[in-house]
């Protein structure tokens, strides 16, 4: 990574670390630039204005997030051939990156940005909506492929069961740190994982 790069995302990871901790309108260019060390002509040759940087920041985030989707899901499947063993063992491996977090989850950028989203342009909220309906639509096809194997044991919409688990990770973090206990997301992502075993696991034999 080349110099111009390596600062582009430093201003990248302060602004994220602002923003995450007192939103995106108490969150200035000059204090990014302070942090990061750098002249303002050198912020505005890396981003234009403020929606600039926070469309950048929102590309990155959502990159940062699926790819560790793909990692933690696909390492499922490279320990299960079964569907729902395999997204299990996913949401283990998630709850136990959420748990890993030495001070806990730092916050959801989507989250910060639609509070505050009167702030943003219509392509920060666009690009806001279909990152949470890619996450959506990814864990739908999971939960599809479970079905088509162990269908459900009682009647489930199952977008809305896709829906939950970023209810779940959100909310996680929410209550996490509003009562500073990092360890509820992971318990939340656990407590998720076992109702899906209810839903999609054959009853025990009587």
């Amino acid at each position: 990574m080349g110099k111009g790069a390596e600062t582009r995302e430093r201003i990248l990871e302060i602004a994220e670390a602002a923003v995450l901790a007192k939103g995106f309108a108490a969150t200035s260019i000059d204090e990014v630039i302070a942090e990061a060390g750098i002249t303002k002509s050198g912020f505005f040759y890396h981003f234009k204005d403020k929606n600039r940087l926070a469309r950048e920041m929102l590309r990155r985030y959502v990159e940062t997030n699926d790819q560790l989707f793909d990692e933690i899901f696909d390492r499922g499947r490279q320990l299960s051939d079964d569907p729902l063993q395999a997204f299990l063992i996913g949401l283990k491996l998630l709850a136990e990156v959420m748990a890993d977090l030495p001070n806990g989850h730092p916050g959801c950028l989507i989250a910060s940005i639609c509070y505050q989203e009167r702030l943003f342009d219509r392509e920060i909220r666009t690009l806001t909506a279909q990152s949470v309906e890619g996450w959506n639509t990814r864990f739908r096809a999971m939960l599809e492929d479970i079905a088509s194997v162990h269908p459900p044991r009682v009647a489930v919409d199952l977008d809305d069961v896709a829906d939950m688990l970023s209810c779940v990770v959100d909310g996680g973090i929410i209550m996490s740190k509003t009562l500073n206990d990092p360890r509820r997301l992971e318990r939340q992502v656990l407590a998720f994982r076992t109702f899906i075993k209810l839903i999609f696991s054959e009853p025990p034999a009587t």
